[in-house]
């Protein structure tokens, strides 16, 4: 069972640490100090759930409802397009850099609430169908090889993602000082924009 653990924890892990529309995200509230705890949990936990209907034969709802992934698809590349939008904006808008003392970017304003954080967070992560596609796909495909030892994998699976969530949003703040930069950070939120809007043109073409 120690080895379909670690198993499962090396393929979870290799299919969430590719750069992300989620993954930028939590790298970005982690630069910014600003709800750490509570986005990594929040994607790690999202993860746990996605994992566990996968290795539960979830993904069959996908079969009976044929509509749900290109509605999914579509409310995903215009969340992806918007958000993309404002990060481009931002990094042409923003005139300092990082200010972890103050948790914000000069000429940002105020820090976000921890309730719109947290609604972004889950939009991004429950409207993206490769979430679905990583999770209750791949990952319970591959489970369903291992039958008895199937809750070993995805419980490697699940650890790998609380790992690497947490080690992405918490290890973002020793790039603090690069990031205080206003030339860094502003290539990084124009970095993140490009990202979101490549996911959602990649999801509009797939349709």
């Amino acid at each position: 069972m120690i080895t379909v653990f670690a198993t499962g924890l090396a393929v979870g892990l290799g299919l969430i640490v590719a750069i992300g529309a989620q993954n930028a995200f939590v790298l970005r509230q982690g630069l910014l100090g600003r709800h750490v705890f509570a986005v990594c949990l929040t994607c790690a936990a999202s993860d746990a759930i996605l994992i566990t209907a996968g290795v539960t034969s979830f993904g069959q709802i996908t079969a009976w409802l044929p509509w749900l992934e290109p509605a999914m698809r579509a409310a995903g590349a215009l969340f992806l397009t918007v958000y993309g939008a404002r990060s481009l904006l931002a990094a042409l808008r923003s005139t300092g850099g990082l200010q972890p003392e103050a948790g914000a970017v000069a000429g940002r304003g105020n820090a976000s609430t921890l309730a719109g954080t947290l609604l972004a967070c889950l939009a991004i992560t429950w409207l993206n169908p490769h979430v679905y596609l990583d999770t209750v796909v791949m990952l319970g495909t591959v489970a369903s090889q291992y039958e008895d030892g199937r809750w070993a994998f995805a419980s490697g699976a699940v650890s790998g993602s609380f790992l690497f969530f947490f080690a992405l949003g918490y290890g973002a703040r020793r790039l603090q000082p690069l990031f205080a930069r206003p030339l860094a950070w502003r290539l990084m939120e124009a970095s993140i924009g490009v990202v979101m809007w490549l996911i959602a043109a990649h999801l509009v073409l797939r349709g």
